[in-house]
């Protein structure tokens, strides 16, 4: 589909609203994102390397982003970015709501509860601002990149965005996040790790978000370009 015709803007954004795969992976992508917050509230540690739980997972949120991006255009795959933000918002008032309202009697695990669920809202916030900015620094630059290379090397526009994107959101998460709890020697060993991490599962994945983007754009005969539009972060 790459060097398919462009088309008109009105007739990409009736597309995009019959689209039959948007929902599933913009749904896929809210999931995805609050699960990894949920599962960063455990640190893990292999060999020398030191990261949350979350990292494991989190790295396919941006294979997701890539495609929404690469098929749909950065002005939607923000606004699917959006409501994964309110998802995690949403999830962590939900999680301070239960844990102070009164427990049953019999029921004795109200410190473990909070010792660990009651992470959340720190690590909302580091991933609220790291994704805010890393996402959307992903979302622009693979866009952007689209743009410059006339929809050519798929690999490279994935890969680069990726590169600006992790490293963005991992330095801004890590030091919201746990700042304060950590000492500063195993802060920058976790946000390197997170780093190296995701980056890596990305450029593994890169030709399964090929195929992907391939497979979405055939079927859903949509491959939008956003040459007028501006970089915007909301």
């Amino acid at each position: 589909m790459e060097n398919e015709k462009l088309m008109p803007e009105s007739i990409e954004t009736d597309k995009i609203k019959k689209s039959n795969f948007l929902p599933v992976i913009a749904g896929l992508f809210v999931g995805v994102l609050v699960l990894s917050n949920i599962l960063a509230v455990k640190m893990i540690q292999i060999g020398v390397f030191v990261f949350d739980g979350g990292t494991l997972l989190f790295p396919f949120s941006y294979i997701l982003g890539d495609v929404l991006a690469e098929v749909y255009g950065h002005k939607t795959a923000r606004k699917i970015i959006w409501a994964g933000f309110f998802m995690l918002i949403f999830t962590s008032l939900n999680i301070y709501l239960v844990s102070i309202l009164p427990s049953e009697k019999e029921w004795l695990l109200q410190k473990e509860f909070d010792d660990i669920l009651l992470q959340m809202p720190r690590i909302t916030a580091g991933s609220l601002l790291g994704y805010l900015l890393g996402a959307n620094s992903n979302s622009i630059v693979l866009s952007k990149l689209k743009v410059l290379t006339r929809g050519k090397h798929l690999w490279l526009r994935t890969i680069g965005s990726t590169v600006v994107g992790e490293f963005i959101d991992s330095i801004v998460f890590v030091a919201v996040a746990f700042l304060g709890l950590y000492s500063l020697p195993v802060l920058i060993v976790m946000a390197f790790s997170n780093y190296l991490f995701k980056t890596v599962i990305e450029v593994v994945f890169t030709p399964l978000t090929y195929k992907v983007i391939g497979f979405v754009k055939k079927r859903e005969q949509i491959d939008v370009y956003e040459y007028w539009e501006k970089p915007s972060m909301c």
